[in-house]
């Protein structure tokens, strides 16, 4: 009898482990699911929704509510603002147009009467006139400078004297300086390739093959150097940088194929003196391109090693910069980030608290931005310490009842791992709390890219 309830306990045993084996797979299924369909959301999102991340706690979704309902209370508003409005009341006045600029030059067309003689024969005398302004554009034209260098001789001594050629920055070349800045001007800060530039000038009057338009834009780059090694030296004289990067294409010479290169932005901190942002372009996303840049390549000497704060994302390519002196400052914004995607796709409870909490300590750098260094550090301690806190305490808590392997996980372990680097800024107050400075600094370059698609795409189909 002992035998045959030991065993049937070893079988009650044995079938416990296999539902609570099962239980661990349907989770973890359900948990695949669930990033599947997030990753879905957001690529449907980032497609065809909002690109903005702003979230206010109390506002009502569109279609939350009865749509009939919500349109009968609207007709019912109209019909009691209509009752409100006086019978009488006058019609309110049409704004008047602002002047043109006085600055604008102006041309004057004349219209006057083809005959100025009166009907008895009296010859009419001018008493005034009525002057309307409409604004014009002539676009681009082309023009030529003539350097005209005059040859003086002394006839008595055959001495021959002239004017030396004006530097130019292309040797021997065409265009003038302000051609060159506009064909460099237009693509980098306007987004037009070549290839548009090239069209573009041809209504102008003369078609310049964007082949050339290349060759001279490189060519300024060579004459833009020294400029660019003396702007990154006055920058890496900063306590504080921002570091972001972003894919561009390249077409690689000769075989006409699209590869992905990147573009790295490095910014002075908000609190700095200066003001600037250094581009530079790299084959890849490698950190050693980041670790080139700072000072910290493998050649690099010793004192030429920047050593400050440097705000970025959780890229693994910054990590060896950390390991190396650099003291990393995390982005609260890409942190907030994870928790706006869960909520924008299931509306989820836990990333709509963890959005109050960040909404919370923005409010504080919003009310302390314009106030000294040591105001701002007065003021974080006070006011965002114990939300700051208070969210870390939430975040762990939660974090025990999430399902591994989850988007909610994800979120929550973003913060967790990078909690120090995140909340550094509370204790200097040169540090921002997030990188949105340098994502802004970045973001123009998405237009180009776009710009650029078309062009690379037919260089794939031909």
């Amino acid at each position: 009898m002992r035998q045959v309830l030991l065993e049937l306990m070893a079988e009650v045993a044995r079938k416990d482990e296999l539902i609570a084996q099962r239980q661990r797979e349907m989770d973890l299924k359900q948990a695949t699911i669930d990033k599947l369909t997030f990753e879905i959301v957001q690529l449907k999102r980032l497609r065809y929704g909002a690109k903005s991340e702003h979230f206010d706690p109390g506002q009502k979704q569109l279609f939350d509510e009865d749509i009939d309902a919500d349109i009968a209370a609207v007709e019912a508003q109209l019909e009691a603002l209509k009752d409100s409005v006086p019978r009488d009341s006058e019609p309110k006045q049409r704004p008047k147009r602002a002047p043109l600029p006085a600055h604008l030059p102006r041309r004057n067309v004349h219209h006057e009467p083809e005959d100025t003689n009166c009907r008895c024969g009296c010859a009419m005398k001018r008493i005034g006139e009525d002057v309307s302004e409409k604004l014009d554009y002539t676009p681009g034209t082309f023009t030529v400078e003539r350097h005209v260098r005059g040859k003086w001789a002394c006839s008595h001594c055959r001495m021959l004297v002239q004017a030396p050629v004006p530097a130019q920055i292309i040797d021997k070349g065409i265009p003038t300086a302000a051609l060159l800045a506009h064909v460099a001007v237009a693509k980098h800060n306007d987004h037009l390739p070549l290839y548009r530039q090239e069209p573009i000038f041809g209504r102008a009057g003369l078609a310049i093959p964007r082949s050339t338009l290349a060759a001279w834009l490189g060519q300024c780059g060579v004459r833009l150097q020294p400029l660019v090694d003396a702007l990154k030296a006055e920058l890496l004289c900063c306590a504080v940088l921002h570091a972001d990067e972003t894919p561009v294409g390249m077409l690689a010479p000769k075989t006409g194929k699209v590869h992905k290169a990147y573009l790295w932005a490095y910014a002075s901190g908000p609190m700095e003196p200066i003001k600037a942002v250094v581009y530079d372009f790299a084959i890849s996303r490698a950190g050693e391109h980041a670790r080139a840049f700072l000072g910290h390549g493998a050649e690099a000497r010793e004192e030429e090693r920047w050593l400050g704060s440097l705000v970025c994302d959780d890229y693994a390519g910054y990590s060896a910069l950390f390991r190396q002196g650099v003291t990393e400052a995390g982005c609260m914004a890409h942190a907030r980030r994870y928790f706006f995607k869960l909520h924008v796709t299931n509306k989820s409870a836990l990333a709509e608290k963890a959005l109050e909490y960040f909404g919370l300590l923005y409010d504080v750098e919003r009310l302390i931005k314009d106030k000294s260094a040591q105001e701002r550090l007065e003021k974080r301690r006070d006011l965002a310490m114990p939300i700051a806190n208070a969210l870390l305490k939430w975040l762990k808590a939660e974090r025990e009842h999430v399902t591994d392997g989850t988007a909610t996980a994800t979120a929550f372990d973003y913060s967790l791992n990078r909690w120090v680097a995140l909340t550094r800024y509370l204790d200097d107050p040169a540090l921002p709390i997030d990188n949105n400075h340098d994502e802004q600094q970045i973001r123009p370059w998405s237009t180009g890219r776009n710009n650029a698609k078309s062009v690379f795409m037919r260089s794939r189909v031909t």
